[in-house]
């Protein structure tokens, strides 16, 4: 049995025990916990069948530098050193190839068609491809869309990821885990900013 990781959110930001951001954390216990058990379940789960380890510190390191965040680009580009060495270059050339601003997307006619923005879609460059394998390169390609055109998600996005190898309940997991570390990484974020 391995041992649990302490509170991600936590070390992201920076937080000792018994600091003032510690006190705040610590007046909502339950998101506290519910965002660890979170982390827990996309990271250190019993089975990860549909969606391998490497495979998921592939994914959030790669999200991670999207993010600019050097503290998750660091800790996730560990843990991805451990259950994926073979992936860490490919990983960070792809970050280097899919840093963008966003959102993007269009707007169906309305009052708000005009907050549509067009911008680059991510591709995998060919090269790196074979590296990270059919799988890998659509789970980048699909979390490259729902971080920076997010409006332009369709079923066609998910029947790419179907058709690389990707199951229904893998398909599930790596949204989630985007939209998680999304949430991670922002709040980690914020934390630092109210320690200044």
């Amino acid at each position: 049995m391995t041992t649990p990781t302490p509170d991600v959110i936590d070390r992201l930001a920076g937080i000792s025990a018994g600091s003032s951001l510690d006190a705040t954390r610590a007046a909502r216990p339950e998101a506290r916990a519910h965002a660890q058990r979170s982390f827990t379940a996309l990271f250190e789960p019993a089975s990860p069948d549909a969606f391998d380890l490497a495979e998921r510190y592939a994914v959030a390191a790669f999200i991670a530098g999207l993010h600019r965040d050097p503290a998750a680009t660091a800790f996730y580009g560990a843990r991805l050193a451990a259950h994926g060495p073979d992936l860490a270059d490919a990983v960070t050339g792809e970050i280097a190839r899919g840093l963008t601003e966003g959102p993007y997307g269009a707007y169906p006619e309305g009052p708000l068609a005009a907050e549509g923005a067009a911008g680059p879609l991510f591709r995998v460059a060919p090269e790196r491809r074979k590296a990270l394998g059919p799988r890998l390169t659509a789970a980048f390609e699909h979390a490259h869309l729902l971080l920076f055109h997010p409006r332009d998600a369709t079923p066609k996005a998910l029947q790419t990821l179907l058709e690389a190898g990707w199951t229904t309940d893998g398909i599930v997991t790596l949204s989630q885990l985007v939209a998680f570390l999304s949430f991670q990484i922002r709040a980690a974020f914020g934390l630092r900013i109210l320690a200044n």
